[in-house]
């Protein structure tokens, strides 16, 4: 293998999660002898635009967002990622998950390459008249490098259908006619596909399951934690239920649930409080946890209370 090409430099992007991303490939590539020219082309996104978002308030303020939109790869075909909205969002990260987006896309026989997106802000704390500004003057300022043939974005953290119909109509505007192959994830009203709300969720339930049937462990009674109780947490929880394990304990961003008896598996059925975990206190029925599932932005480090909920659940294996 020949030597890093960031190794004489760093550039803006070389952030801890992009070096993760980087030795994930490096090895990879190691492993099958990629031919140096290959190697060195991937390591760098193809194309990285970052822009101001300027949207007026709901106090009639002007405020500046940043975001970004990065095209890792396009070779097998238009660029496909999410857009993710958090105070985290960076050029790093962003060009991580760009990165392993075209891995995805690849390994799965899709004619997609790797791209992804975000604003950096807070949208638990915008009403959704600025959600909806954001949303529309951050596709106008990427409009150059998005469309059907050339990059297809999807909803990711703190983005939703709606989000993806905002930035469908935006764009359509601008054409003239309706392009609703611009995004996918959008409502199925407007040509979404049945399922993609529930997809990423029962994706990480397909994975704990097959991982279970390849130790030879059965799934009934099993105990989870889920870290994030969001879109992606909150069906990955269900579906786990419908699998046979045992929700005992779930984080949202700010707060958390833990209880000896699992949450009801029904759509319709409350599930009641249980009691909040607390820095320091080790409840006994965490100790047998077999699955902690972990759902945070990349940067994020986990809190501490969710950090002791996988140590506990980790400390047994699943047999």
């Amino acid at each position: 293998m020949t030597t890093s090409p960031h190794s004489a430099y760093r550039p803006e992007y070389f952030t801890p999660i992009y070096e993760m991303a980087v030795a994930q490939f490096e090895k990879a590539a190691a492993s099958i002898n990629l031919d140096p020219n290959v190697w060195q082309r991937f390591v760098a996104p193809k194309r990285a635009l970052m822009v101001s978002v300027p949207i007026r308030m709901g106090d009639d303020s002007i405020r500046v967002f940043t975001g970004y939109r990065v095209h890792h790869d396009n070779t097998l075909g238009p660029s496909k990622g999410g857009i993710r909205y958090h105070p985290d969002v960076n050029l790093g990260e962003v060009c991580a998950l760009a990165m392993w987006m075209t891995w995805k896309c690849a390994l799965v026989g899709l004619p997609f390459g790797g791209a992804k997106g975000g604003i950096r802000c807070d949208p638990r704390a915008m009403s959704r008249v600025e959600l909806q500004r954001l949303t529309r003057r951050y596709t106008a300022e990427i409009l150059p490098i998005l469309g059907p043939d050339i990059d297809v974005p999807a909803p990711d953290m703190g983005t939703n259908e709606q989000t993806m119909a905002w930035m469908m109509d935006t764009y359509s505007q601008f054409k003239g006619y309706a392009v609703p192959g611009v995004v996918t994830g959008k409502p199925i009203a407007i040509g979404g596909s049945q399922g993609r709300n529930e997809a990423t969720g029962r994706g990480v339930v397909y994975t704990i399951l097959e991982a279970m049937k390849h130790l030879g462990v059965q799934p009934e009674g099993k105990r989870a934690a889920i870290q994030g109780f969001g879109n992606v947490g909150s069906i990955t929880a269900k579906a786990l239920v419908e699998a046979g394990c045992r929700v005992i304990a779930r984080f949202g961003q700010r707060n958390g649930r833990c209880r000896p008896r699992p949450w009801p598996a029904s759509p319709g059925a409350r599930p009641v409080p249980g009691q909040p975990h607390r820095a320091g206190r080790r409840p006994r029925h965490l100790r047998e946890c077999s699955c902690p599932t972990p759902e945070r932005p990349t940067s994020q480090r986990p809190s501490r209370r969710a950090l002791q909920i996988a140590v506990l659940a980790s400390s047994r294996t699943c047999s």
